[in-house]
């Protein structure tokens, strides 16, 4: 089990200046003081991030490239440079042999040609569950058919020969286990997330994820597919989310709309800055607001108890450091 976990995100589609953007992904975990680095983008901007952000990449101890496609795999020249000794995990059916159809044209989306023969003492292939350290797999899709995804999407691999639905027998989650659940880090999620959490449930037997990191692929969905998802994660369970990459900006509007009140009362929002409250990010702590709430909340509903829940929101908005501010009205 690891005890504490960081993520830093090196390279994704958006950045704010000093650091670059391109299309990929790149994160680096600290999992206990050990260093994972989850991808490398599309090239070097990856590793220049990491400088800006005083990270040194020769104190990595390991690489998980979680599938096949330059967009993550295209910067492990420039790591295998700046890092001389960690080696890199590779799912045991990545080859580089990836498409995909943009505009009517097949387009090779793969790895650098020639990488994975290049660097091949760097690198590890596994299959099946592999524990990458106590409290740490990478776990590959079940067999299934993802034909359906695949053409959907426009993605290919070339096999025995033939240009083929994409199986994605490449792709792998990478799952870390922590006293509060399981955090799940996949890069693009190509065959779904609710299928990934499956995937999950079926290989370690467990349903308790606290976290899903990763792109989720959503930028091809329709409204209606999107509001369909959303409806499904809320029965998942988990607690937080955080993406980014190929999801899409669409989609991102369409998940911050489906996210209202529980119940119409202004405690569904309140409650969420109380001291320890699992979805208070900014670990606001006020035992005058504490106080406030629970009195509220044992309070009949009418005159009073609006005059209460008044007073905890001025208490709120009067704070110095402002601990709150709306963005988003619906």
């Amino acid at each position: 089990m690891v005890r504490h976990a960081d993520m830093t995100v090196l390279i994704d589609n958006i950045a704010a200046e000093p650091l670059a953007a391109e299309w990929g992904l790149s994160i680096l975990l600290t999992l206990d003081g050990r260093k994972l680095l989850l991808d490398t983008g599309a090239g070097p901007a990856f590793a220049r991030n990491a400088e800006l952000l005083g990270i040194d990449l020769a104190c990595v101890g390991a690489g998980v490239l979680s599938h096949a496609h330059y967009d993550h795999a295209d910067g492990l020249a420039e790591f295998f440079t700046r890092n001389r000794t960690a080696p890199f995990f590779v799912r045991a059916g990545s080859c580089e042999n990836c498409y995909s159809i943009k505009d009517g044209v097949l387009k090779y989306n793969g790895i650098r040609r020639g990488t994975l023969q290049e660097y091949e003492s760097r690198i590890r292939y596994v299959s099946g569950v592999y524990a990458l350290a106590e409290g740490v797999w990478l776990l590959p899709h079940r067999a299934a058919d993802y034909s359906s995804i695949s053409l959907r999407n426009a993605l290919y691999s070339v096999r025995g020969g033939q240009c083929l639905p994409d199986d994605f027998s490449h792709e792998q989650s990478l799952v870390v286990e922590t006293e509060n659940g399981l955090l799940v880090f996949n890069s693009c999620s190509h065959t779904g997330l609710t299928n990934i959490l499956a995937d999950i449930q079926a290989m370690l037997g467990r349903c308790d994820v606290r976290a899903y990191v990763g792109g989720l692929h959503l930028y091809k969905m329709t409204d209606e597919e999107l509001d369909d998802l959303c409806t499904e994660l809320l029965d998942t369970g988990i607690k937080h989310i955080f993406t980014g990459h190929c999801t899409g900006e669409h989609a991102f509007g369409v998940a911050r709309l489906g996210w209202i009140a529980d119940y119409n009362d202004p405690i569904t929002y309140l409650e969420l800055m109380v001291t320890g409250q699992s979805n208070n990010y900014g670990v606001y702590s006020n035992p005058d607001y504490d106080a406030l709430i629970t009195q509220a909340k044992a309070t009949l509903p009418g005159t009073e108890r609006d005059q209460i829940l008044y007073d905890a929101e001025k208490l709120l908005y009067s704070e110095g450091g402002f601990p709150v501010a709306p963005l988003y009205f619906y």
